[in-house]
């Protein structure tokens, strides 16, 4: 099993003519993925990787037979990227990963509000996408094929990371330690994502593969609170591991200044580390602090979960 994509999968890239988008490309037909089609405006005809290109979605589904891809890596340049994604959004496009950084804020919100009303998935934006180990991926998440295969193997642990290198990082240690991953989801760093810790849940506890989930969070806005209401309002079947980052950050001296991703704006004290530990404690999910501590705790909190 799995969560938003497995082995049917199909989607296409959006942008794949651009050099990032040809080395993605490759790296998710090495994985095993099943993209049908490629779009980039001006470039019909040509082909990446024996992948077909065509102007517009419309063109790709045409020549598709009316199938429509299950979704899009998006990696147009940032002031494309809207446009991108409503033309997969109204195409019926169902799964979208947007690779793309510094898209303005205001169009982000667009996407967002139109993708719910099109019952649509975003992740992202500036993200490395989603895999399935030894099933398929959606983004360059993990990178080459050989590298991914390394990092994530399947198991039975979920893991969602507002940073790429942390999801593989992460991933890997639970490799590692015998657990492996069920899915693995890099949800964007930035302040408007499509996709939230809460807003996953869902498709993670219908996950029969999935028994646990591992979260990297870190100072800076409020997805740890929703992830906390979240779990208060709903009887989880699955226990949830925070790796918390940047505690440092609280520290006096450090007021003031910007740290990693652009979502990690403490607007006030409730968004320091300090208080998401309490705060996702109190809701029942444990905290740790090195990443080498979370194999242990996985498999606690698995082992008291079916115990009771």
């Amino acid at each position: 099993m799995s969560i938003l994509i497995n082995e049917n999968t199909t989607f296409i890239i959006q942008g794949i003519t651009g050099r990032e988008a040809i080395n993605l490309t490759r790296e998710c037909l090495d994985y095993g993925s099943k993209i049908v089609g490629g779009v980039t405006p001006g470039r019909k005809g040509r082909e990446v990787h024996g992948v077909p290109v065509f102007d517009t979605i419309e063109q790709l589904i045409e020549a598709g037979g009316g199938a429509i891809p299950d979704g899009s890596v998006v990696t147009v340049p940032p002031a494309g990227t809207k446009d991108a994604v409503f033309e997969a959004l109204y195409a019926g496009i169902k799964t979208i990963v947007i690779v793309t950084e510094r898209i303005p804020r205001r169009d982000v919100a667009a996407m967002v509000e139109l993708a719910n009303e099109r019952d649509a998935r975003i992740i992202g934006p500036n993200c490395l996408g989603l895999i399935v180990p030894g099933v398929a991926k959606m983004g360059g998440i993990g990178g080459p094929a050989k590298n991914a295969a390394q990092a994530y193997q399947p198991g039975a642990v979920g893991v969602m990371s507002r940073s790429g290198g942390m999801t593989t990082e992460i991933s890997s240690t639970l490799t590692a330690a015998g657990l492996g991953v069920s899915t693995a989801v890099s949800i964007g760093g930035d302040a408007i994502i499509g996709s939230t810790y809460a807003e996953l849940m869902p498709y993670f506890e219908a996950d029969e593969q999935t028994q646990a989930i591992v979260i990297y969070t870190e100072p800076g806005g409020r997805m740890e609170a929703q992830l906390s209401a979240w779990v208060k309002e709903n009887d989880s079947r699955l226990p949830i591991i925070a790796f918390m980052a940047g505690k440092f950050m609280d520290d006096d001296e450090m007021q003031g200044m910007s740290f990693g991703h652009a979502g990690t704006i403490v607007e006030g004290k409730e968004d320091s580390a300090t208080e998401k530990i309490a705060r996702l404690q109190e809701a029942g999910i444990p905290v740790v602090e090195r990443i080498d501590e979370i194999p242990e705790m996985v498999k606690k909190a698995i082992a008291e979960r079916s115990a009771a």
